[in-house]
């Protein structure tokens, strides 16, 4: 490393540094063949499901440079967003709901892209720099420029681990025309601790590789139709993702809170109260969620979600509030309310409902859902 470049990337590293960033790592521009041919293996398995992005421009997944020609090297910068307790210590409670961390505070796609922006902007008027910059954007395969600059490595959940920070990382770059030497890589350190595949809800971890299709980040987050009747009962009361594989990592034991004000569990987002969620309408869905990831996702898929949340509960109390939701405009909220009420009110109950709505239904999935919930 010259002396020039090395005191370059001590400038950026104190810089980013200043802006607020916990993780600062250089990494060159070069493609990794591996990772094509893994990609290619995933889609070609149908893993990715509704995740349609992923198949999108899928050779510009190869590498930076596939992106940007003028890439020369790449600055991955992380933020923690660590909680300040388990993040499972609401499972348990059957009257709230469970939502991942990383959701519980302000969307970090909104805070992370304008620190990365500032530091861009830095970059441009000091060192006369071409830059880009991505915070979950573009077909950027994160984590392993993540693990060749050096910030973790990719553990047996997928999902990335670093030796500060545990599991509790967010990620963005900066590419830019600078070339800067790059950092020296991470290493596996996992070695033989298997714990995360076998706390995973729904089994969807295995050797060190993930089913998509039956994780519950995926199917409570980007999966757009009804949750298949068999992984239901498995999500108890998680709305939105899953922190399970993460939070039993013991490279935890390392981790810090976020500093980060803006990650915070915002008032009612740590455990809110089912009831009162299962009631949103769009326009009430739009408002408690604005500034949130969760709103991407959408009211009625949102709604999905504490249904089966509610199904889950074992008190008959929320079924009169699922019940609610059988005149729903949206087939899907519809069929995870039948859902619901058919595990927790009584059959005369039940009979009594479905003759008042079933006979106006015209969905076949909210059809199905009367019929199973008649023969229980």
């Amino acid at each position: 490393m010259t002396e020039a470049g090395a005191a370059l990337k001590q400038r950026i590293r104190a810089q980013a540094t200043a802006l607020g960033f916990a993780v600062v790592r250089f990494a060159a521009a070069d493609a990794d063949p591996r990772l094509a041919r893994d990609l290619a293996a995933f889609l070609a398995d149908g893993r990715q499901g509704d995740m349609d992005w992923l198949a999108h421009n899928s050779d510009r997944r190869a590498g930076p440079r596939a992106i940007w020609p003028a890439v020369e090297s790449v600055i991955v910068l992380g933020e923690n967003y660590g909680p300040t307790a388990d993040p499972r210590a609401g499972l348990d409670d059957p009257l709230r709901g469970t939502i991942a961390v990383y959701a519980r505070g302000r969307d970090y796609h909104d805070v992370m892209k304008r620190k990365l922006k500032a530091l861009a902007r830095w970059l441009v008027e000091t060192e006369s720099a071409e830059v880009k910059i991505f915070v979950d954007t573009a077909p950027v395969m994160e984590k392993p420029l993540a693990q060749r600059a050096g910030v973790g490595w990719q553990g047996r959940h997928t999902n990335l681990v670093s030796r500060d920070f545990g599991s509790w990382l967010f990620l963005g770059e900066i590419f830019t025309s600078l070339n800067l030497p790059p950092d020296a890589a991470e290493v596996d350190h996992c070695g033989t601790c298997h714990d995360c595949e076998p706390a995973c809800p729904t089994g969807a971890l295995a050797d060190g590789k993930i089913e998509p299709r039956l994780c519950i980040s995926y199917l409570t987050i980007e999966h757009k139709g009804h949750i298949p009747p068999a992984l239901r009962p498995k999500f108890g009361n998680r709305i939105y993702g899953c922190d399970d594989c993460l939070a039993v990592c013991p490279w935890n034991k390392f981790a810090a809170p976020a500093s980060e004000l803006a990650y915070a569990a915002r008032p009612g987002l740590d455990s809110p109260v089912l009831a009162e969620l299962a009631r949103l309408d769009d326009t009430e869905f739009r408002a408690h969620f604005a500034g949130s990831p969760i709103k991407r996702t959408g009211r009625d898929r949102f709604l999905r979600n504490v249904l089966i949340a509610i199904g889950n509960s074992s008190r008959p109390e929320l079924g009169t509030v699922a019940a609610e939701r059988l005149e729903d405009a949206s087939p899907l909220v519809r069929a995870m309310a039948v859902w619901a009420v058919g595990r927790l009110l009584p059959t005369n109950e039940r009979d009594r409902l479905a003759k008042q709505y079933s006979p106006n239904e015209v969905d076949a999935a909210v059809l199905a859902e009367w019929s199973a919930a008649l023969a229980d």
